[in-house]
């Protein structure tokens, strides 16, 4: 208990004191934590802005101008007491994609997390939904990431095999087990192939859980939940989960 919460603890310090630091008056420290916040968040953000914009260039032109406004300082007002570091990204952005439909033109704007998120997304869900759908793709994509550096790393063949039932969910075992094994250039059995998948879902789910803890400003159990419910990823995190309520009975 004492060790998950000094990993939680862990968790809350890196992100805020990346914050922090990337703000900072020092200025290497600053360059760090900035590229360490942007390689974080750049997959989300740009997948959002994407699915708002639906223009590369536009895409383009906005996440360089949140770029450029981050360097500045312009996030600085981040900070834990005034909610979840997504929530105040997601209001950051919101502002962004306002500013640049509306600018016509115009010199860039300063950013305003303070103020009331622009009507257009109050009136239409689209707004938020799009962001947590690119937040959601992000992760998902991360986790995959990670699924297929631990194949390279163990040799346990379960992001190719978990990818393929993925891509191909109408494969019978054998079926799939041939595939695998052609891509492979190895032989497996149904049964061995299903002992793959169980364990790379179950791998996968561990994973994915990582990357949401990582994602959270206070990563309690009930916070947890709360996030996968909201980013609707409950259903690839039930083995993880499960395991996890059956260790602690």
């Amino acid at each position: 208990m004492a060790e998950a919460e000094e990993t939680r603890l862990s968790r809350i310090k890196t992100l805020w004191s990346l914050v922090r630091e990337a703000h900072g008056t020092e200025d290497e420290k600053a360059r760090e934590a900035q590229s360490r916040l942007l390689e974080r968040y750049g997959g989300a953000i740009q997948r959002y802005l994407m699915a708002a914009l639906r223009d590369r260039d536009a895409v383009d032109d906005v996440y360089q101008e949140f770029a450029i406004q981050f360097i500045r300082g312009k996030l600085r007002g981040a900070d834990p007491s005034r909610g979840q570091f997504r929530r105040y990204l997601k209001s950051v952005l919101f502002h962004l994609v306002a500013d640049y439909r509306n600018r016509q033109g115009r010199g860039p704007r300063q950013i305003d997390p303070d103020a009331p998120e622009p009507a257009v997304y109050d009136s239409d869900p689209e707004g938020e939904e799009a962001f947590l759908q690119s937040w959601r793709e992000d992760l998902l994509a991360k986790t995959w990431a990670r699924l297929e550096t631990h194949e390279k790393e163990s040799g346990q063949p379960f992001y190719a095999a978990l990818r393929l039932r993925a891509l191909q969910p109408e494969l019978r075992s054998q079926q799939l087990a041939e595939k695998l094994g052609e891509q492979l250039g190895r032989p497996f059995t149904a049964a061995n192939i299903r002992q793959i998948v169980h364990r790379a879902r179950e791998r996968f789910a561990e994973l994915l859980l990582d990357e949401v803890r990582d994602s959270l400003d206070d990563p309690t159990e009930a916070a947890l939940l709360d996030e996968l419910a909201e980013l609707r990823l409950l259903d690839y995190c039930k083995p993880a989960l499960d395991e996890a309520k059956d260790a602690s009975t």
